[in-house]
């Protein structure tokens, strides 16, 4: 049995619950962090001294933190051919697509974007600062455009864990008010991600007690 810590409203929570729903793994989810606190007591902090979440615990292992690390981990320990190869050589080639959508993609959006838009009041917004961010992501999103023009899913024709990495902000992305770009792979592929049970389940979710009012 997993144990995860971190609220339900957390895009790196979403990420590792829905890796989880995929590999249909049983887990407890605690409520953890935002309006629900208790990252900052005592007890958190020897599990992860940055006071972040995601927390994991596999059974009695030593916890985990950093959601890359974990979704590697999990991937190792119960991910399938297809989702996390056995081969060093080919699980690289996922492995560099799931990095580079993190560092490229969810980084560049969740903070720059998705807190500016929403998480900022209307009142206080830097629509030069939202303006620029969007020009830095959509720069990597073309990238992605291309690479799923000519592969079903952003590392090759197999759901792995990279479109984890890469698909668990599209829904904020497309719901959010934003200008966007027409990237018809990757719409198509959002599209094709609402036909998975975990990502409707851990993605596609209110973000709304984040709004800034």
């Amino acid at each position: 049995m997993l144990t995860v810590w971190g609220r339900k409203t957390s895009s790196n929570v979403q990420a590792l619950m829905w890796c989880i729903g995929e590999l249909g793994l049983p887990v407890n989810r605690i409520d953890i962090g935002h309006r629900f606190g208790g990252n900052d007591t005592a007890g958190f902090l020897a599990m992860n001294p940055n006071g972040t979440v995601p927390v994991v615990k596999d059974g009695n292992n030593d916890p985990l933190w950093e959601t890359g690390a974990i979704l590697r981990y999990l991937a190792c320990e119960y991910g399938s051919q297809d989702f996390w190869p056995h081969s060093s050589r080919e699980r690289a080639q996922v492995d560099k697509w799931a990095e580079w959508a993190k560092l490229n993609i969810a980084l560049n959006f969740t903070a720059p974007v998705f807190w500016r838009v929403v998480r900022t009041p209307a009142a206080q917004r830097d629509e030069a600062a939202i303006a620029a961010a969007l020009k830095t992501l959509h720069h990597f999103m073309a990238i992605a455009e291309k690479q799923l023009q000519h592969h079903a899913w952003l590392a090759g024709d197999q759901f792995s864990l990279a479109d984890i990495q890469f698909g668990h902000i599209l829904y904020r992305y497309y719901d959010i008010a934003i200008e966007r770009p027409v990237f018809p792979a990757i719409e198509d592929c959002y599209q094709r991600l609402h036909q998975r049970k975990a990502w409707l389940d851990h993605v596609r979710v209110s973000y709304e007690e984040l709004r800034a009012v």
